[in-house]
């Protein structure tokens, strides 16, 4: 063991000088940033920021999907029934659909008219009413 270890020391001792001499050499000075680096760095940020700006006018402008809700299909309201399910009322040409929503499914659990919910009294889409009537219709599905 002792022979293996003389030859680890004297390539540290053969080390050492130079180890000193890097020790002992000036630090190069850090890179000032100039006026000139930062203007460029202002301006191109202001121009990335006026390129969104411009791509979602345009995006907003042509109408293109996902940017406005259609005028045929509206949704009314929505209520989760678990983590990813959710039951939401949806009028297509004056028609009100219950419709259950899960990922990768979609099924129709009832139709009415428009009229049937709006008569109810002080029933706003969203509100209490319509989480009763939902709860009848789930409880009538289930018992037939």
């Amino acid at each position: 063991m002792p022979r293996k270890a003389l030859p680890i020391a004297a390539a540290f001792t053969a080390l050492l000088p130079a180890l000193a001499r890097a020790a002992e050499a000036p630090a190069l000075p850090a890179p000032a940033v100039s006026a000139g680096s930062m203007l460029q760095m202002a301006l191109g940020l202001a121009i990335v920021l006026g390129m969104i700006l411009v791509l979602a006018w345009i995006v907003r402008r042509l109408g293109l999907p996902g940017a406005r809700p259609s005028g045929a299909i509206k949704v009314i309201a929505g209520a989760p029934v678990g983590q990813r399910e959710r039951v939401v009322l949806v009028e297509i040409a004056g028609t009100w659909l219950v419709v259950g929503v899960a990922p990768g499914r979609v099924s129709a659990l009832h139709t009415m008219p428009r009229a049937d919910l709006q008569q109810a009294p002080s029933a706003a889409p969203g509100t209490a009413p319509f989480a009763d009537w939902l709860k009848r219709v789930m409880e009538q599905r289930r018992a037939g």
